[in-house]
Protein backbone atom coordinates (compact mmCIF):
# COMPACT_ATOMS: atom_id res chain seq x y z
CA UNK A 1 0.00 0.00 0.00
CA UNK A 2 1.30 3.47 -0.91
CA UNK A 3 2.42 5.65 1.99
CA UNK A 4 0.76 9.06 2.25
CA UNK A 5 2.68 12.34 2.26
CA UNK A 6 1.08 15.74 2.84
CA UNK A 7 2.05 18.45 0.33
CA UNK A 8 1.29 22.01 1.46
CA UNK A 9 1.44 24.46 -1.44
CA UNK A 10 -0.20 27.82 -2.00
CA UNK A 11 0.12 27.60 -5.78
CA UNK A 12 -2.05 24.93 -7.36
CA UNK A 13 -4.30 24.92 -10.44
CA UNK A 14 -5.97 27.14 -11.52
CA UNK A 15 -2.94 29.19 -10.51
CA UNK A 16 -0.70 29.75 -13.50
CA UNK A 17 2.95 30.65 -13.91
CA UNK A 18 6.14 28.72 -13.22
CA UNK A 19 5.59 28.24 -9.49
CA UNK A 20 2.72 25.79 -9.85
CA UNK A 21 4.49 23.47 -12.29
CA UNK A 22 7.04 21.95 -9.89
CA UNK A 23 4.65 20.32 -7.44
CA UNK A 24 1.90 19.66 -9.92
CA UNK A 25 4.40 17.39 -11.71
CA UNK A 26 5.90 15.85 -8.56
CA UNK A 27 2.41 14.94 -7.40
CA UNK A 28 1.65 13.45 -10.82
CA UNK A 29 4.53 10.97 -10.64
CA UNK A 30 4.89 10.23 -6.90
CA UNK A 31 2.44 7.26 -6.98
CA UNK A 32 4.81 5.49 -9.40
CA UNK A 33 7.37 5.42 -6.59
CA UNK A 34 5.12 4.20 -3.78
CA UNK A 35 3.88 7.51 -2.36
CA UNK A 36 0.31 8.79 -2.30
CA UNK A 37 0.27 12.60 -2.12
CA UNK A 38 -2.42 14.46 -0.22
CA UNK A 39 -2.45 18.10 -1.33
CA UNK A 40 -3.42 21.01 0.90
CA UNK A 41 -3.86 24.34 -0.86
CA UNK A 42 -5.84 27.56 -0.78
CA UNK A 43 -9.40 27.98 -2.01
CA UNK A 44 -8.93 29.29 -5.58
CA UNK A 45 -12.03 31.45 -5.21
CA UNK A 46 -10.33 33.35 -2.39
CA UNK A 47 -6.68 33.13 -3.43
CA UNK A 48 -4.66 36.02 -4.85
CA UNK A 49 -2.96 34.53 -7.91
CA UNK A 50 -0.87 36.75 -10.13
CA UNK A 51 -1.71 34.54 -13.11
CA UNK A 52 -4.29 31.85 -13.86
CA UNK A 53 -4.21 28.86 -16.18
CA UNK A 54 -7.46 26.90 -16.05
CA UNK A 55 -6.04 24.28 -18.42
CA UNK A 56 -3.71 22.98 -15.71
CA UNK A 57 -6.70 21.52 -13.86
CA UNK A 58 -6.72 18.73 -16.42
CA UNK A 59 -3.34 17.56 -15.16
CA UNK A 60 -4.63 16.75 -11.68
CA UNK A 61 -4.99 12.99 -11.43
CA UNK A 62 -8.60 11.85 -11.14
CA UNK A 63 -9.48 10.78 -7.60
CA UNK A 64 -6.46 12.47 -6.03
CA UNK A 65 -7.10 13.98 -2.62
CA UNK A 66 -6.89 17.78 -2.78
CA UNK A 67 -8.10 19.94 0.12
CA UNK A 68 -8.71 23.69 -0.14
CA UNK A 69 -9.09 26.04 2.79
CA UNK A 70 -10.23 29.58 3.29
CA UNK A 71 -7.74 32.42 3.61
CA UNK A 72 -7.43 36.07 4.51
CA UNK A 73 -5.86 37.72 1.48
CA UNK A 74 -4.12 41.03 2.04
CA UNK A 75 -3.37 41.31 -1.67
CA UNK A 76 -7.10 41.53 -2.35
CA UNK A 77 -7.10 44.85 -0.48
CA UNK A 78 -4.16 46.05 -2.58
CA UNK A 79 -5.91 44.98 -5.78
CA UNK A 80 -9.01 46.94 -4.83
CA UNK A 81 -7.08 50.20 -4.63
CA UNK A 82 -4.53 49.59 -7.38
CA UNK A 83 -5.14 51.49 -10.60
CA UNK A 84 -4.30 48.39 -12.72
CA UNK A 85 -6.40 46.05 -10.54
CA UNK A 86 -3.59 43.48 -10.73
CA UNK A 87 -1.64 41.56 -8.11
CA UNK A 88 2.12 42.11 -8.44
CA UNK A 89 4.17 39.13 -9.57
CA UNK A 90 7.52 38.24 -11.16
CA UNK A 91 9.55 40.91 -9.37
CA UNK A 92 6.87 43.55 -10.06
CA UNK A 93 7.31 43.07 -13.82
CA UNK A 94 3.63 43.80 -14.36
CA UNK A 95 3.57 47.14 -12.53
CA UNK A 96 5.43 49.40 -14.95
CA UNK A 97 6.25 52.90 -13.69
CA UNK A 98 6.03 52.95 -9.90
CA UNK A 99 3.33 55.22 -8.51
CA UNK A 100 3.37 56.77 -5.04
CA UNK A 101 0.65 54.28 -4.03
CA UNK A 102 2.76 51.34 -5.21
CA UNK A 103 5.85 52.62 -3.39
CA UNK A 104 3.86 53.06 -0.18
CA UNK A 105 2.26 49.62 -0.58
CA UNK A 106 5.65 47.97 -0.97
CA UNK A 107 6.87 49.65 2.21
CA UNK A 108 3.80 48.45 4.10
CA UNK A 109 4.19 44.93 2.72
CA UNK A 110 7.91 44.85 3.60
CA UNK A 111 7.51 46.06 7.16
CA UNK A 112 4.12 44.96 8.45
CA UNK A 113 3.40 41.68 6.62
CA UNK A 114 6.31 39.35 7.20
CA UNK A 115 7.37 37.11 5.63
CA UNK A 116 4.73 38.05 3.02
CA UNK A 117 1.08 39.10 2.62
CA UNK A 118 -0.10 35.53 1.96
CA UNK A 119 0.53 34.56 5.58
CA UNK A 120 -3.19 35.16 6.06
CA UNK A 121 -3.62 31.60 4.75
CA UNK A 122 -1.48 30.04 7.49
CA UNK A 123 -3.99 29.69 10.31
CA UNK A 124 -6.53 28.03 8.02
CA UNK A 125 -3.93 25.73 6.47
CA UNK A 126 -2.42 24.76 9.82
CA UNK A 127 -5.77 23.75 11.25
CA UNK A 128 -6.60 21.62 8.18
CA UNK A 129 -3.11 20.09 8.10
CA UNK A 130 -3.50 18.86 11.70
CA UNK A 131 -6.81 17.27 10.78
CA UNK A 132 -5.35 15.49 7.73
CA UNK A 133 -2.25 14.30 9.60
CA UNK A 134 -4.36 12.71 12.31
CA UNK A 135 -6.96 11.29 9.93
CA UNK A 136 -4.47 9.63 7.59
CA UNK A 137 -1.70 8.98 10.16
CA UNK A 138 0.69 10.99 8.02
CA UNK A 139 4.21 11.31 9.36
CA UNK A 140 5.81 13.31 6.51
CA UNK A 141 4.90 16.84 5.45
CA UNK A 142 6.40 18.87 2.60
CA UNK A 143 5.98 22.64 2.44
CA UNK A 144 7.00 24.50 -0.71
CA UNK A 145 7.67 28.19 -1.19
CA UNK A 146 7.37 30.94 -2.22
CA UNK A 147 5.31 32.27 -0.61
CA UNK A 148 7.81 31.70 2.19
CA UNK A 149 5.08 32.17 4.80
CA UNK A 150 4.03 28.62 3.85
CA UNK A 151 7.22 27.35 5.51
CA UNK A 152 5.99 28.68 8.86
CA UNK A 153 3.12 26.17 8.63
CA UNK A 154 5.66 23.36 8.49
CA UNK A 155 7.65 24.90 11.34
CA UNK A 156 4.55 24.96 13.55
CA UNK A 157 3.48 21.43 12.60
CA UNK A 158 6.96 20.18 13.43
CA UNK A 159 6.86 21.87 16.82
CA UNK A 160 3.41 20.67 17.87
CA UNK A 161 3.02 17.33 16.11
CA UNK A 162 6.58 16.11 15.78
CA UNK A 163 6.13 15.08 12.15
CA UNK A 164 9.02 14.73 9.70
CA UNK A 165 9.18 17.99 7.78
CA UNK A 166 10.78 18.68 4.40
CA UNK A 167 10.99 22.32 3.29
CA UNK A 168 11.26 22.94 -0.46
CA UNK A 169 12.59 26.43 -1.28
CA UNK A 170 12.29 27.27 -4.97
CA UNK A 171 13.68 30.82 -4.62
CA UNK A 172 15.90 32.79 -2.25
CA UNK A 173 14.12 34.26 0.78
CA UNK A 174 15.82 37.44 2.03
CA UNK A 175 18.18 37.46 -0.95
CA UNK A 176 15.65 37.50 -3.81
CA UNK A 177 16.67 40.09 -6.40
CA UNK A 178 13.71 42.40 -5.74
CA UNK A 179 13.94 42.21 -1.93
CA UNK A 180 15.30 45.77 -1.71
CA UNK A 181 12.12 47.05 -3.36
CA UNK A 182 10.18 46.38 -0.15
CA UNK A 183 12.10 49.11 1.70
CA UNK A 184 12.50 47.08 4.89
CA UNK A 185 13.54 48.82 8.07
CA UNK A 186 16.42 47.22 9.96
CA UNK A 187 13.92 45.72 12.41
CA UNK A 188 11.84 44.17 9.60
CA UNK A 189 14.96 42.70 8.00
CA UNK A 190 15.98 41.13 11.31
CA UNK A 191 12.54 39.60 11.78
CA UNK A 192 12.53 38.18 8.26
CA UNK A 193 16.04 36.78 8.71
CA UNK A 194 14.90 35.21 11.98
CA UNK A 195 12.04 33.42 10.21
CA UNK A 196 14.38 32.25 7.45
CA UNK A 197 16.94 30.83 9.89
CA UNK A 198 14.25 29.15 11.99
CA UNK A 199 12.99 27.31 8.90
CA UNK A 200 16.46 26.35 7.69
CA UNK A 201 17.43 25.04 11.11
CA UNK A 202 14.07 23.51 12.04
CA UNK A 203 13.27 21.43 8.95
CA UNK A 204 14.43 17.81 8.96
CA UNK A 205 15.46 18.17 5.33
CA UNK A 206 15.69 20.99 2.83
CA UNK A 207 15.31 20.84 -0.94
CA UNK A 208 16.25 23.60 -3.35
CA UNK A 209 16.63 23.98 -7.10
CA UNK A 210 20.30 24.80 -7.79
CA UNK A 211 23.78 24.28 -6.31
CA UNK A 212 24.25 28.03 -5.78
CA UNK A 213 21.00 28.24 -3.81
CA UNK A 214 22.20 25.34 -1.68
CA UNK A 215 25.40 27.24 -0.91
CA UNK A 216 23.38 30.36 -0.12
CA UNK A 217 21.11 28.60 2.37
CA UNK A 218 24.05 26.81 3.99
CA UNK A 219 25.66 30.21 4.58
CA UNK A 220 22.47 31.55 6.19
CA UNK A 221 22.18 28.89 8.91
CA UNK A 222 25.60 28.07 10.32
CA UNK A 223 26.03 24.58 11.64
CA UNK A 224 23.52 22.68 9.53
CA UNK A 225 25.16 19.73 7.76
CA UNK A 226 25.69 19.98 4.02
CA UNK A 227 23.78 16.77 3.36
CA UNK A 228 20.68 18.27 4.96
CA UNK A 229 20.11 20.23 1.73
CA UNK A 230 19.43 18.34 -1.49
CA UNK A 231 19.33 19.91 -4.94
CA UNK A 232 16.41 18.74 -7.05
CA UNK A 233 16.11 21.13 -9.99
CA UNK A 234 13.04 22.01 -11.94
CA UNK A 235 12.48 20.02 -15.10
CA UNK A 236 10.24 19.22 -18.02
CA UNK A 237 7.38 16.77 -18.36
CA UNK A 238 7.83 14.38 -21.27
CA UNK A 239 4.05 14.27 -21.67
CA UNK A 240 4.10 17.98 -22.57
CA UNK A 241 6.58 17.44 -25.38
CA UNK A 242 5.41 15.34 -28.33
CA UNK A 243 8.05 13.89 -30.61
CA UNK A 244 7.32 16.40 -33.33
CA UNK A 245 5.09 19.41 -33.96
CA UNK A 246 4.57 20.45 -37.57
CA UNK A 247 6.46 23.65 -38.31
CA UNK A 248 4.58 26.52 -39.93
CA UNK A 249 5.51 27.37 -43.51
CA UNK A 250 7.24 30.69 -42.96
CA UNK A 251 10.48 32.39 -43.94
CA UNK A 252 10.67 34.24 -40.62
CA UNK A 253 13.54 33.62 -38.20
CA UNK A 254 11.74 33.29 -34.83
CA UNK A 255 13.41 33.86 -31.47
CA UNK A 256 11.10 33.10 -28.54
CA UNK A 257 11.27 34.07 -24.89
CA UNK A 258 8.72 32.53 -22.53
CA UNK A 259 7.85 33.60 -18.99
CA UNK A 260 8.17 36.73 -16.96
CA UNK A 261 10.76 39.36 -17.75
CA UNK A 262 11.47 42.34 -15.48
CA UNK A 263 13.42 45.59 -15.67
CA UNK A 264 16.40 43.91 -13.96
CA UNK A 265 16.84 41.73 -17.07
CA UNK A 266 19.61 43.50 -19.01
CA UNK A 267 18.85 43.21 -22.73
CA UNK A 268 21.19 46.01 -23.87
CA UNK A 269 23.73 43.73 -25.60
CA UNK A 270 21.02 41.64 -27.23
CA UNK A 271 19.19 44.71 -28.55
CA UNK A 272 22.44 46.18 -29.84
CA UNK A 273 23.23 42.90 -31.60
CA UNK A 274 19.86 42.96 -33.39
CA UNK A 275 20.10 46.65 -34.17
CA UNK A 276 23.52 46.25 -35.81
CA UNK A 277 22.56 43.16 -37.81
CA UNK A 278 22.25 43.49 -41.58
CA UNK A 279 18.91 44.49 -43.04
CA UNK A 280 18.25 41.10 -44.64
CA UNK A 281 18.37 39.45 -41.20
CA UNK A 282 16.17 42.09 -39.60
CA UNK A 283 13.56 41.71 -42.35
CA UNK A 284 13.01 38.06 -41.49
CA UNK A 285 13.47 38.40 -37.69
CA UNK A 286 10.49 37.83 -35.41
CA UNK A 287 11.14 38.28 -31.69
CA UNK A 288 8.32 36.68 -29.71
CA UNK A 289 7.76 37.32 -25.99
CA UNK A 290 5.32 34.93 -24.34
CA UNK A 291 4.39 36.46 -21.00
CA UNK A 292 4.36 39.88 -19.45
CA UNK A 293 6.87 42.44 -20.76
CA UNK A 294 7.33 45.78 -18.94
CA UNK A 295 6.67 48.91 -20.95
CA UNK A 296 10.24 50.09 -20.32
CA UNK A 297 11.68 47.03 -22.11
CA UNK A 298 9.24 47.35 -25.02
CA UNK A 299 10.38 50.97 -25.32
CA UNK A 300 14.03 49.85 -25.64
CA UNK A 301 13.15 47.77 -28.70
CA UNK A 302 11.17 50.63 -30.20
CA UNK A 303 14.07 53.04 -29.70
CA UNK A 304 16.32 50.57 -31.53
CA UNK A 305 13.93 50.53 -34.50
CA UNK A 306 12.83 46.96 -33.83
CA UNK A 307 9.15 47.56 -33.09
CA UNK A 308 8.10 45.75 -36.28
CA UNK A 309 10.06 42.67 -35.20
CA UNK A 310 8.18 42.29 -31.91
CA UNK A 311 5.39 39.82 -31.24
CA UNK A 312 4.03 40.35 -27.72
CA UNK A 313 1.94 37.22 -27.20
CA UNK A 314 1.16 37.96 -23.54
CA UNK A 315 0.32 35.29 -21.00
CA UNK A 316 -0.96 32.05 -22.58
CA UNK A 317 -1.87 28.59 -21.23
CA UNK A 318 1.08 26.29 -20.63
CA UNK A 319 0.29 24.02 -23.58
CA UNK A 320 0.30 26.98 -25.95
CA UNK A 321 3.59 28.18 -24.47
CA UNK A 322 5.16 24.79 -25.27
CA UNK A 323 3.85 24.99 -28.86
CA UNK A 324 5.58 28.34 -29.27
CA UNK A 325 8.89 26.68 -28.34
CA UNK A 326 8.55 24.11 -31.10
CA UNK A 327 7.71 26.73 -33.71
CA UNK A 328 10.86 28.75 -32.98
CA UNK A 329 14.32 28.77 -34.53
CA UNK A 330 16.08 29.81 -31.31
CA UNK A 331 15.11 30.33 -27.67
CA UNK A 332 16.15 33.33 -25.59
CA UNK A 333 17.02 32.94 -21.92
CA UNK A 334 17.95 36.00 -19.83
CA UNK A 335 19.19 35.77 -16.25
CA UNK A 336 18.44 38.89 -14.15
CA UNK A 337 21.46 41.13 -13.68
CA UNK A 338 21.36 41.10 -9.89
CA UNK A 339 23.56 40.06 -6.99
CA UNK A 340 23.73 36.29 -6.60
CA UNK A 341 22.39 35.58 -10.08
CA UNK A 342 24.84 32.68 -10.52
CA UNK A 343 22.29 30.46 -8.76
CA UNK A 344 19.26 31.42 -10.86
CA UNK A 345 18.06 28.46 -12.92
CA UNK A 346 14.61 29.30 -14.23
CA UNK A 347 12.03 26.60 -14.87
CA UNK A 348 11.76 27.62 -18.52
CA UNK A 349 15.33 26.46 -19.18
CA UNK A 350 14.37 22.81 -18.79
CA UNK A 351 11.47 23.17 -21.20
CA UNK A 352 13.86 24.87 -23.62
CA UNK A 353 16.08 21.78 -23.38
CA UNK A 354 13.13 19.49 -24.07
CA UNK A 355 12.21 21.50 -27.17
CA UNK A 356 15.71 20.83 -28.57
CA UNK A 357 16.10 24.31 -30.00
CA UNK A 358 19.37 26.30 -29.76
CA UNK A 359 19.42 28.39 -26.59
CA UNK A 360 20.80 31.91 -26.55
CA UNK A 361 21.49 32.62 -22.88
CA UNK A 362 22.44 36.06 -21.58
CA UNK A 363 23.79 36.01 -18.05
CA UNK A 364 26.74 35.00 -15.85
CA UNK A 365 29.02 32.66 -17.81
CA UNK A 366 29.98 30.78 -14.63
CA UNK A 367 26.39 30.48 -13.35
CA UNK A 368 24.41 27.30 -12.78
CA UNK A 369 22.24 27.94 -15.85
CA UNK A 370 25.35 28.31 -18.02
CA UNK A 371 26.80 25.05 -16.69
CA UNK A 372 23.56 23.23 -17.46
CA UNK A 373 23.45 24.54 -21.03
CA UNK A 374 27.07 23.53 -21.55
CA UNK A 375 26.45 20.09 -20.02
CA UNK A 376 23.59 19.46 -22.44
CA UNK A 377 25.38 21.10 -25.41
CA UNK A 378 22.21 23.07 -25.92
CA UNK A 379 23.39 26.55 -26.88
CA UNK A 380 25.73 29.40 -25.96
CA UNK A 381 26.03 31.82 -23.05
CA UNK A 382 27.01 35.47 -23.39
CA UNK A 383 27.72 38.28 -20.98
CA UNK A 384 25.17 41.11 -20.97
CA UNK A 385 27.11 43.65 -23.13
CA UNK A 386 28.52 41.09 -25.61
CA UNK A 387 26.65 42.34 -28.68
CA UNK A 388 29.32 41.05 -31.06
CA UNK A 389 29.19 37.51 -29.65
CA UNK A 390 25.40 37.46 -29.72
CA UNK A 391 25.30 38.72 -33.31
CA UNK A 392 27.81 36.04 -34.35
CA UNK A 393 25.68 33.37 -32.67
CA UNK A 394 22.57 34.49 -34.54
CA UNK A 395 24.36 34.48 -37.89
CA UNK A 396 25.33 30.81 -37.73
CA UNK A 397 23.31 28.06 -39.47
CA UNK A 398 20.51 26.93 -37.15
CA UNK A 399 19.21 23.43 -36.58
CA UNK A 400 17.83 21.41 -33.71
CA UNK A 401 20.28 20.75 -30.90
CA UNK A 402 21.29 17.31 -29.67
CA UNK A 403 20.46 18.12 -26.05
CA UNK A 404 17.79 15.44 -25.72
CA UNK A 405 20.03 12.63 -24.48
CA UNK A 406 21.80 14.69 -21.85
CA UNK A 407 18.58 16.37 -20.74
CA UNK A 408 16.73 13.14 -19.89
CA UNK A 409 17.91 13.36 -16.27
CA UNK A 410 15.80 16.52 -15.98
CA UNK A 411 12.51 14.88 -16.90
CA UNK A 412 9.85 15.24 -14.21
CA UNK A 413 9.64 11.48 -13.80
CA UNK A 414 13.38 11.17 -13.18
CA UNK A 415 13.34 14.08 -10.74
CA UNK A 416 10.40 12.59 -8.86
CA UNK A 417 12.42 9.40 -8.36
CA UNK A 418 15.02 11.57 -6.59
CA UNK A 419 12.31 13.14 -4.45
CA UNK A 420 11.04 9.68 -3.50
CA UNK A 421 14.57 8.75 -2.42
CA UNK A 422 14.59 11.80 -0.12
CA UNK A 423 11.31 10.68 1.41
CA UNK A 424 12.80 7.26 2.15
CA UNK A 425 15.86 8.68 3.89
CA UNK A 426 13.95 11.22 5.98
CA UNK A 427 14.41 11.31 9.74
CA UNK A 428 11.80 9.49 11.75
CA UNK A 429 9.53 11.57 14.00
CA UNK A 430 10.74 11.56 17.59
CA UNK A 431 7.37 11.72 19.31
CA UNK A 432 3.84 10.45 18.90
CA UNK A 433 1.84 12.69 16.59
CA UNK A 434 -1.43 10.94 15.91
CA UNK A 435 -3.21 12.08 19.06
CA UNK A 436 -5.08 15.20 18.06
CA UNK A 437 -3.37 18.14 19.83
CA UNK A 438 -5.17 21.06 21.34
CA UNK A 439 -5.71 24.05 19.09
CA UNK A 440 -3.04 26.69 19.53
Amino acid sequence: MAKKVLIITYYWPPSGGAGVQRWLKFVKYLPEFGWEPVVLTVDPEKASYGQKDESLKREIRKGMEVHCTSTFELYSVYQRFSSKKEIPYGGFSNEGNISLFQRFSRFVRGNFFLPDPRKGWNRFAYKKAKELICKHRIDTVITTSPPHSTQLIGLKLKKHLGISWIADLRDPWTDIYYYKDFHHTSLARRIDLYYEKKVLAGADQLITVSPALKRLFLSKAKGIPEDKITVIPNGYDEDDFPEKIEQPNTDRFVITYTGTIAESYDLSGFIQALKSSDESFKKKLLLRFVGNVPETIVKQFHQAGLERNLDLAGYVPHKKSVQYLFTSDALLLVIPKVFGNEGIVTGKLFEYLAAKKPILCIGPKQGDAAKLIQECEAGSVFDYPDAEGIRSFLNQPFHETTSGGNAVKYSRRQLTSRLAAELVRKKRPQRSKFNTPKDD
